[in-house]
């Protein structure tokens, strides 16, 4: 059922308006309401559409229209859900929030022969307590430019009788929340993934060279297992170039000894 989760959820960043965003990443109780927004910019764009894609199911449609009309759909015609525009910034709101309400949303807009995926969010719903939790290490790391890190991802189960039951990899998702301005969300499914099985806990890691600045922000694991996605509490990376410019000031006092 969630082979499938990773290809479709990067189907909602295949195509933004102007710079692609990655999409966001927000958890809430069940019983909750939430506000999701999208702001839309352009004379010429006329549809509007917002989308539930389910893990493991086709895409939804929750409300379709034109900016001057914009209304539910099927299922979604009931009091919990409601849509509003106000100039630019579209609203979709979703009140007494349930696990069916997991899922991934986002919003859709242009004309009849372009359409464009402005922006989504994964939305997680905290579900009833399980025997079972993840924690990641390091809780940070400082990463050279050009240099490679490793992150570990371990299911930890707190029933001393219970041995482990360690998902596969395809349960394994990294999510990167980015700084400077970045969106959170994009998925990591790097290949180079592994896993380790101890008695009571199951051990991932994700390899990743740091290329730019960019590469620097919060990264999430979250784990499919028992129905449930459990979502780690991140490891904060930063890049760092003390090294270079160490390296820099060392090669430039070599040169003032030489030149004397």
């Amino acid at each position: 059922m969630y082979g499938q989760l990773t290809a479709l959820i990067l189907l909602a960043v295949i195509q933004t308006i102007g710079v692609p965003h990655h999409i966001s990443l927000t958890v809430v109780e069940p019983g909750d309401n939430l506000t999701l927004t999208c702001k839309v910019i352009g004379k010429e764009i006329g549809l509007f559409y917002w989308y539930k894609l389910n893990f493991g199911y086709m895409i939804q449609i929750i409300a379709s229209g034109s900016f001057t009309k914009i209304t539910l759909q099927g299922q979604f015609k009931n009091p919990r859900f409601n849509v509003r525009k106000v100039g630019d910034l579209h609203s979709l709101i979703i009140r007494n929030i349930s696990k069916e309400d997991e899922a991934t949303y986002f919003c859709q807009a242009g004309a009849a022969y372009l359409m464009k995926f402005i922006n989504g969010t994964n939305l997680a719903v905290n579900g009833k307590k399980m025997p079972v939790h993840v924690k990641q290490s390091p809780e940070t790391a400082s990463v050279q430019l050009g240099a490679s890190m490793t992150l570990q991802c371990s299911l930890l189960y707190t029933n001393k009788e219970s041995r482990a039951q360690c998902p596969g990899e395809h349960s394994v998702h990294w999510f990167r929340a980015g700084s400077g301005g970045f969106h959170p969300g994009i998925i990591y499914t790097h290949s180079n993934r592994s896993d380790e099985q101890e008695e009571r806990s199951c051990v991932y890691s994700l390899s990743k060279t740091i290329q730019n600045s960019s590469d620097a922000g919060t990264y999430y694991c979250a784990v499919v297992t028992c129905g449930e996605i459990l979502f780690g509490e991140g490891t904060k990376v930063e890049t760092s170039t003390k090294a270079k410019l160490n390296l820099s000031a060392k090669c430039c006092l070599l040169l003032n000894i030489v030149e004397r």
